[in-house]
């Protein structure tokens, strides 16, 4: 809480509620409250009962606007609600969308199953609180990064989490994985190196039959959310995953659109992640071009 207010609240304690400056000093702080809502102003909401099942919400310019959600990456256990959101919603607020960034319980605190239900589970909240919050609940595209991506992408195509969270395929008009890894667990920890091996073997166990169904690749036969934009780096694994994930959706009438874009390695990884919404990084106009498409539809 900035120290403005918390200086309010202190006036407020000892100044009775009928004085005039009592009044003034109150409706000072409604509106600064208030303001917290504005846009471009962000507010944490919780969804859950979890200190870690908490979003970041940042409400539109204009009422009944598209939303953005973003799911961030961390190897399904690290990371927050944070991790570039702020920059991600410095563009897209301008755009006229709404924005918000999902946090989620971590593993090995909890499982993956129980990660993508955090992801539904939020947002299900959001969509319920559409109208309060200013956007249209209709118009909802999931956007995730790495592990992020792996989530989103099987929140997009196992329907078991959004139908659990009282949601279908059409409560999102699409999902924007960047440079994921694990579309298909099981080729991912067949071929993916010893560099994360111990990380997916953390995540998902080594019983194949649990690898699969948290592989949104082996998900992909429709019902599946309405569209997806697969953006991938110049890994070798990540690109043959997105890939693979495309063509899989494709052959099920799902449209997926896959587009690689320069970065290598650990730091192309993480580049997509941190650039995307700068205007001078080739994948951002990708990105805002597909929304718009999506969201006039």
């Amino acid at each position: 809480m900035h120290r403005s207010l918390v200086l309010l609240l202190a006036l407020l304690s000892v100044v009775p509620a009928h004085a005039q400056v009592g009044g003034r000093l109150r409706e000072l702080f409604t509106k600064r409250r208030q303001s917290a809502m504005t846009a471009g102003g962000k507010v944490e909401m919780s969804y859950g009962s979890d200190p870690l099942q908490k979003l970041d919400y940042w409400k539109p310019s204009a009422p009944e606007s598209p939303l953005v959600i973003y799911v961030h990456g961390g190897g399904w256990k690290r990371g927050d609600k944070s991790l570039s959101a702020g920059e991600k919603a410095d563009h897209y607020l301008p755009q006229g969308y709404a924005f918000a960034s999902i946090g989620y319980r971590l593993v090995p605190n909890c499982k993956v199953e129980d990660q993508a239900q955090d992801i539904a589970d939020a947002i299900a909240y959001l969509v319920k609180n559409a109208e309060k919050l200013g956007f249209d609940d209709s118009r909802v595209v999931l956007m995730g990064q790495s592990a992020g991506a792996h989530l989103s992408a099987l929140v997009g195509t196992d329907m078991r989490y959004l139908k659990k969270a009282g949601l279908g395929p059409k409560s999102l008009r699409g999902v924007i994985p960047l440079d994921g890894a694990c579309y298909n667990v099981p080729r991912q920890i067949a071929e993916g190196g010893d560099f994360m091996l111990d990380t997916y073997i953390q995540a998902f166990g080594t019983d194949p039959e649990r690898q699969k169904a948290l592989s949104p690749t082996f998900h992909a036969a429709a019902p599946n959310s309405p569209s997806f934009l697969i953006l991938h780096v110049q890994r070798e694994d990540g690109a043959a995953q997105s890939k693979a994930l495309g063509e899989a959706l494709r052959k099920a009438d799902t449209p997926a659109v896959v587009k690689g874009f320069e970065g290598r390695g650990l730091a192309g990884h993480t580049e997509i992640n941190r650039k995307l919404g700068d205007p001078s990084y080739p994948a951002t106009p990708v990105v805002d071009e597909w929304l718009k498409g999506v969201f006039e539809k």
